[in-house]
């Protein structure tokens, strides 16, 4: 049922929200008023170079202060603000959303090959965790996560979406089914660089979050999407695997197709599928992923949810519905369908 959509520029040309802010309003019906949000990449331009920590905060005056030492511990914090918000009759402000720009000190992580990263995923693990009251919703460098629990419009008009400039989007209106709706639950995730919005379900979550928790990575978002976003980080950065391999292990060929297949092809798929068995997807959906430079966007092997794609000039879009890319953008020059499991991916050139 839950409504998504994503669109990045090939050239890095930056567009406001107003458009997507549109675009997912037009897909009110695939929602239930109890979730939406919006990711922008390169919307904090001033502070390109440090982690935008973005966290909702039950008690400012009680918890943050234990967020604070935290971070001060690891890094240092160059500059911290409340997100600006606007008062709306219609969307309550249960949380205090705040930023932090973070900068870690890689010398307390000497091992590892990605210092920087490696430290705000463990701040993010051991905040969402330890510290009541405090949940870490965003991570990354030069980008923002905008989510609450209300219609796309309100969340939008909330968070002043049509404020902020992103050469890369995603926005999600969710439908909950097997969890309830609330503000952390609302999409998309995000761990570092890396931000997912996710229509339908994964059947799968069980053995996904005992293996994804197997190295280190702590579920507290209490939905099935929070996985995908861990499992992304993991194969992608941590294992060093290409996108369309990342999308290959977690969405793979059944295995009378791989069986069907020839050579090198055959054995790189047989592997995948025995490396990767654990993070393996069931279920229907469609999931849209993103980082700084790449939008990839993919279905389950039998492609139980919908998903279409589109182009215009240097944009590249994905969506649940055509009608909802044509809101952005009327005057889209190709649309096309990708096939079962076949992912669609959008790269930044310039």
């Amino acid at each position: 049922m839950c409504g998504i959509i994503g669109v990045i520029d090939r050239g890095r040309q930056t567009m406001d929200g107003t458009a997507i802010r549109r675009a997912l309003s037009m897909m009110n019906e695939r929602g239930s008023g109890e979730g939406a949000g919006y990711v922008a990449y390169g919307c904090y331009p001033e502070f390109k170079d440090y982690f935008a920590i973005h966290v909702f905060f039950d008690n400012i005056h009680e918890t943050k202060p234990r967020v604070d030492e935290l971070l001060h511990q690891w890094g240092r914090v160059v500059h911290d603000e409340e997100i600006p918000t606007s008062d709306l009759p219609r969307l309550r402000k249960v949380h205090t959303p705040w930023r932090y720009f973070f900068k870690p000190d890689t010398r307390l992580m000497p091992r590892s090959t990605t210092p920087a990263e490696e430290i705000v995923t463990e701040l993010v693990m051991r905040i969402n965790t330890s510290i009541e009251g405090a949940l870490v919703f965003s991570s990354g460098r030069n980008l923002g996560v905008f989510k609450a629990a209300g219609w796309p419009e309100e969340v939008a008009d909330f968070y002043r979406i049509e404020e902020y400039q992103g050469h890369c989007w995603l926005a999600h209106n969710r439908y909950p089914t097997n969890t309830p709706g609330w503000w952390g639950g609302a999409h998309p995730f995000n761990l570092l660089d890396w931000s997912v919005v996710h229509n339908g379900e994964i059947t799968s979550y069980g053995t996904n979050r005992r293996y994804i928790e197997s190295f280190g990575y702590k579920c507290t978002m209490f939905t099935d999407t929070e996985v995908v976003a861990y499992l992304v980080d993991l194969l992608v950065r941590r294992h060093d695997l290409p996108e369309e391999l990342a999308v290959t292990a977690l969405a793979p060929p059944f295995w009378d197709e791989i069986d069907k297949m020839e050579g090198d092809r055959q054995r790189l798929y047989h592997a995948l599928r025995l490396t990767y068995g654990s993070a393996m997807m069931n279920g229907p959906f469609a999931i849209v992923v993103a980082d700084q430079d790449t939008m990839v966007a993919f279905t389950d092997r039998s492609k139980l949810r919908p998903l279409v794609g589109a182009e215009h000039g240097d944009r590249l879009y994905v969506s649940s519905e055509e009608a909802a890319i044509r809101a952005m953008d009327p005057d889209i020059t190709n649309v096309f369908m990708p096939r079962a499991g076949e992912p669609i991916i959008g790269r930044v050139v310039a």
